[in-house]
Order: structure tokens, then sequence, then C-alpha cells
């Protein structure tokens, strides 16, 4: 069974339609009661670019950039990911016509939408069949090297998008400001739904975006070499759906996070370094819900903040012992 799913980023926001958000970074198609993980089995993943040039940005340029952002998804060690571009093509980025495409559309309607993915994929395995890319030419853009000032960076929001493609939804991880338009101030992962000002640079994964991707593509290299924290989150001795749960490591400042993605309020964080963690739970309330989980779950936002009170030690190629945080509301 085929089903059309997608994903955004906004500027503004970046974009993709999540259906719904199989792990703290996974996108995922329900099956039943199960969650399917989206992800490509054949590789490479085969791709045109709409023949179509905007100011400042030629479809070659446009290619070119395309081409670095998935280089740099494949670059992380021990994932199998590969791309290769097939050629320029008048077909606009559509689903449902067969193949992959990326290219710019003109979309004055989605005046906050920088870029948008969207998938047709199998419900019964979660294989993506075809996905889709558009960025927006209703925005000013740039495919120069250093980026330049008052225009959006194609090559940054290319590996967010392609983040999207492969299978990732958005990260919390992240900080805002709303001084008459929402304005990031800093970001710990390339998958954070709202992009930097125009002219800033976002090309470097971070490792909240390399523990997703691993987790997805990741060899048994991967796996053995990394570990995991699971546990459960709780109000009022009831689990907390939708929670955000934080591992940071103090020892290299990397930050990864998660959601409780089931009512009982358990959560897992795969793909960290071993050794201690701190571990941090927050409420979903400074962003659109709908942009990190599925809109029909009945997410709880009304709780504070909490730490769990011990480092967490995690062990190399295993999980930790279950962290049990309970929270209490506002």
């Amino acid at each position: 069974m085929k089903r059309m799913l997608s994903a955004a980023l906004v500027a503004v926001v970046l974009g993709a339609t999540a259906p719904v958000a199989l792990a703290y970074l996974k996108l995922g198609t329900r099956q039943g009661t199960a969650l399917i993980t989206l992800r490509w089995n054949s590789m490479p993943v085969r791709y045109f670019v709409t023949n179509r040039d905007v100011p400042n940005v030629t479809a070659p340029q446009l290619r070119d950039a395309a081409g670095r952002a998935f280089a740099t998804w494949a670059g992380v060690p021990n994932v199998a990911i590969s791309s290769q571009f097939v050629g320029f093509t008048g077909a606009t980025p559509s689903s449902g016509d067969g193949a992959t495409v990326l290219g710019f559309t003109n979309r004055p309607d989605l005046d906050r939408v920088l870029g948008s993915t969207s998938f047709i994929v199998d419900t019964v395995s979660g294989e993506v069949l075809e996905s889709d890319i558009f960025f927006n030419s209703t925005f000013a853009w740039s495919a120069a090297s250093a980026g330049e000032t008052n225009r959006h960076d194609i090559e940054s929001i290319a590996l967010h998008e392609i983040g999207h493609l492969l299978g990732l939804g958005h990260s919390m991880l992240g900080e805002t400001v709303n001084d008459g338009g929402r304005r990031v101030l800093g970001a710990e992962a390339v998958m954070f739904p709202i992009a930097f000002s125009p002219g800033t640079l976002n090309r470097t994964l971070k490792a909240d975006d390399v523990a997703g991707i691993s987790d997805i593509y990741g060899a048994d290299t991967f796996r053995k070499a990394t570990g995991s924290v699971t546990g459960r989150i709780t109000k009022n001795g009831a689990g907390v759906l939708g929670a955000h749960v934080i591992a940071f490591n103090p020892a290299t400042g990397a930050m990864v996070g998660g959601f409780t993605l089931s009512p009982d309020g358990t959560f897992v964080i795969a793909g960290l370094e071993p050794g201690p963690q701190l571990i941090r739970v927050e409420p979903l309330d400074d962003g659109d819900v709908g942009s990190f989980l599925d809109p029909g779950l009945n997410i709880d936002a009304d709780f504070q903040a909490a730490f769990y009170p011990k480092l967490v030690t995690v062990p190399r190629g295993g999980t930790s012992r279950s962290v049990d945080i309970s929270v209490v509301a506002k």
C-alpha cells in the first residue's frame, strides 16, 4: 500500500510534513498498532533536478549544492548512504510521477516556508519509493561559497531537506526569540525546523543529526561503539506523552534529543557516546507541536522542566539502566 506524506522548513520554517515521529528524529508511518521507520532500502538514491534558474542560483548550482549536501550525510562514519544525480528535467517537484525531483517552485502562498519535502512510501514496509523537495523561489537565494547577506543559503536548506528525504524528522534542539518574527538564536541540529536569518550558513551536522541518521542507516560498527538511554517520564503516576528528553554529554558538550512517544511515557535515545550523560526533560511548549509529532497525538505540555538527579552512565554497545523522571504540573 502506498501513501503520500510531506515535511517543511520555516524561515521562517523548514519543512517536512511529518506523518508520525517514530523516534527521536526518525519519520515513520503506522501499520495497525506498529510504527514503521521510513527509509530507503535501495541505494543509491537517484534524483533529478528541475531545469529552472532563479535569481543568483542556476539549476547547475542547485545540483552542485544538493550533491554536497548528500555527501555531508553520506560522510557520517559507518552509515550506508549514497546518491546519484540522474540529470536535469522539465518536471517540477511533485509526488506521484515516480521520480525523485529537487527544484525551485514559486509558492508565494507559503510565505513562511523556505522548502518542503514530500514522500511516497510503502506503508507496510516503510520503504521510501519517491521523495520530492521544492525550494520556494519567492525567497532570495544564494549559492555563494561564503553566503550572501539577505539571501538564504541553498546548500544549508538543502542539507535540512535532504535529511527529511532520508527519513529524519525535526529536532527540537534550538532556541528562538519572538521579536516581531521568530528568529533563531542557536540550533544544535541541522534538523531544527526554523531557519537561521538570511546570510547565515548551517552546513555542519551536529551530534543530534549524526545520532538520528546513524540510527536509521548505521552499521553494526556504529551500534557497537555507541549506547542508548531508556526510561519513563511520569506525572502524578501516569505517563507523559510528547515530553522532550535531552541527553547532554558534559565531557564533549554533545546534545541528542528524543521524545516520549507512547502514553506510558517511555523513551529511548540511541546513538549516544559512551560515558556519563546528563538527562533533562522539558515540555514541548515553545514550538508548533505539528512540526515535531503527529498533530493527532494528545501531547501533554503542562509540566515543569526537570533533571534526573544523577549522571547516567551509557555503556558501549548497550543500554543504561532505566531513567525514570517524575515531573510536576506548572
